[in-house]
């Protein structure tokens, strides 16, 4: 049996695809205008029994495909702890939300918490900054990991924290301090993420922005013992909906 596993993020579409003996496809693209002809494409050609999609696009892949459909928190919860079995919290930064779960030993969910209604404290608030400064988003985490403290931005609209980057700019701060003053401050959004749920160790960090390592090492500082990162980190949503799928 082949189970399909679709992620449709805002910013992504993961797909992953499990058999009895473990992952065999794994396909990650950016997140298009023309969603469902994106869909399509990416499913075409593709051998599988069952198709359970999560993410926000889940029910357009229900009416397209006839997919099941899985929230993203159990989907995210199942694929860490498949690659992770002693995890405990889970912290998902995304393209445009974040979530943070507890998990008992057991792997049960005990709380999360999440937000999707605000940028900051997501990848985009990161891509936003990263234009305004004037680099690309994989330079922002080199240019803070070279700073010696970080500059003040405490904003928590990503159109207000904007603001102050251009105004520290035009103040003549150095890059590297701004640079690693917007990683404290999506930092800072995700430790209050965190405390409204838990960061019982192990902690996995997961989505697009666990890639950043400036992000990581600040994180790991604040919280005082070390973060686990999965090797590809997009596509435990996807993982854990595919998995999700073989379970059924």
């Amino acid at each position: 049996m082949r189970v399909a596993g679709l992620d449709i993020g805002s910013r992504t579409v993961k797909l992953v695809i499990v058999d009895e003996y473990g992952v065999i496809e794994r396909r990650c693209v950016e997140t298009s205008a023309r969603l469902g002809e994106q869909l399509h494409a990416l499913l075409s050609g593709l051998s599988f029994d069952r198709l359970i999609a999560t993410g926000y696009g889940r029910n357009l892949a229900g009416k397209l495909f006839g997919a099941e459909t899985l929230t993203e928190i159990r989907a995210h919860a199942m694929g860490v702890r498949s690659l992770f079995p002693e995890v405990r919290t889970v912290l998902d930064i995304g393209g445009q939300d974040s979530k943070a779960i507890l998990l008992d030993p057991e792997g049960r969910i005990v709380k999360f918490e999440m937000n999707d209604r605000c940028a900051a404290g997501t990848g985009r608030f990161l891509e936003v900054m990263a234009l305004t400064l004037g680099v690309r988003l994989e330079e922002l985490a080199e240019l803070a990991l070279k700073a010696d403290q970080a500059a003040s931005i405490s904003a928590l609209c990503t159109v207000f924290a904007e603001s102050e980057v251009v105004g520290l700019i035009g103040r003549g701060e150095k890059p590297e301090r701004i640079a690693r003053g917007i990683i404290c401050s999506i930092v800072k959004r995700s430790l209050s993420l965190l405390n409204r749920v838990s960061s019982v160790p192990p902690l996995v960090f997961t989505g697009g922005v666990a890639r950043n390592r400036a992000m990581l090492k600040i994180l790991e500082e604040k919280l005082g013992f070390p973060i686990l990162v999965p090797e590809d980190p997009q596509i435990t949503g996807a993982l854990g909906a595919a998995l999700y799928g073989m379970k059924g």
